[in-house]
């Protein structure tokens, strides 16, 4: 009797340890992971730096040596072949991420001042002027335009088109015709963008920049900017 009464309180003690000890585990694990994560100096995947060393590239063949602080995505700051190139920088002053102005670079309020640069291929070669005929004249109302604010021209495009919510300013800049395309204003986009649309770089490369609809009356400080920041990272 007292044996069978020994091996009943053995099970029923053992019973209490596997739950406890899994528990214990999965505790373990939690914090050594949260530890990991919590690390100093760790950032999250795809995080921009504030680091500036040269990074050298070729984007489609033409080649660019450029901060590591503008540019916006982690594998290409290892440099190399590239088919396409995003990047980044604060206007007016055209400066890359850094940890002190971080907090600009993450906002997105409708006068949020980061600039998105985006370098890609394009066989078309088109220039602004027989793009705005041949890609957006088909959908456009009227195409010789409006006059428009800011010494842009205007134009509206057809209902059902595609674009009807955005608007098309053409304006000739320093560095000849900038076509920007612009969200309008909403409920359900309080903040929005206007892209200027691709312009040739180098044969078979083109490069737009987008920006927040609120600086678009220093549309010609805007692309005189880029430009310039283009001309720069060009490795002659």
């Amino acid at each position: 009797m007292s044996n069978t009464g020994e091996q009943g309180d053995i099970h029923q003690h053992s019973g209490w340890w596997l739950p406890l000890s899994v528990l214990l585990v999965i505790l373990l694990l939690s914090g050594l992971f949260l530890g990991w994560y919590l690390r100093p100096g760790l950032k999250p995947v795809g995080a921009p730096t504030g680091q500036s060393n040269m990074v050298n590239l070729t984007v489609r063949g033409s080649a660019f040596a450029i901060p590591a602080n503008y540019i916006e995505k982690p594998a290409a700051r290892a440099g190399g072949d590239l088919d396409s190139l995003a990047l980044m920088a604060l206007f007016p002053s055209f400066r890359g991420y850094s940890s002190e102005e971080a907090r600009l670079f993450q906002g997105n309020a409708p006068d949020s001042p980061v600039i998105h640069i985006s370098l890609r291929g394009d066989t078309n070669n088109l220039s602004p002027q027989a793009r705005l005929q041949r890609i957006y004249g088909p959908y456009l109302t009227a195409r010789d335009g409006a006059p428009g604010p800011f010494g842009l021209t205007q134009y509206g495009f057809r209902r059902n088109s595609g674009y009807e919510q955005n608007d098309l300013f053409a304006g000739d800049g320093a560095n000849g015709l900038v076509l920007l395309l612009c969200e309008r204003a909403g409920s359900d986009l309080p903040s929005p963008n206007c892209l200027a649309i691709d312009q040739p770089l180098a044969r078979n490369l083109t490069f737009s920049y987008r920006f927040k609809r609120a600086y678009l009356s220093r549309w010609r400080e805007m692309a005189g900017g880029v430009h310039e920041l283009m001309a720069k990272f060009e490795s002659r």
